[in-house]
């Protein structure tokens, strides 16, 4: 009988030290009871929630960009037509 071989990956975490005001500490308990967490899985929440929101990059360059894109004419066809040809491709792409 071959030996069973098991792999495992380990996810190495880092501790983050926060800084914080009693006052402040305690809002933030009180809001993470309220949302049924721990203190630590509120701020993971949250900071992720503030990492997506953040806009990355220039607002003047993605304006540019847009109005950049606004001078050229590109061929679309109407949505009907652009659907039916999507359709129409994932048929062709299920046949041997």
């Amino acid at each position: 009988m071959a030996p069973t071989v098991v792999g495992y990956t380990t996810r190495v975490s880092k501790r983050l030290q926060v800084v914080l005001s009693d006052p402040d500490l305690e809002r933030f308990e009180r809001a993470a009871r309220a949302a049924g967490l721990t203190l630590s899985e509120w701020v993971r929440q949250v900071l992720g929630a503030a990492e997506r929101e953040s806009a990355t990059g220039s607002i003047d360059a993605k304006l540019a960009a847009v109005r950049a894109a606004l001078r050229h004419a590109y061929p679309a066809p109407d949505i009907e037509t652009m659907l039916a040809e999507i359709e129409e491709g994932y048929r062709d792409a299920s046949r041997p």
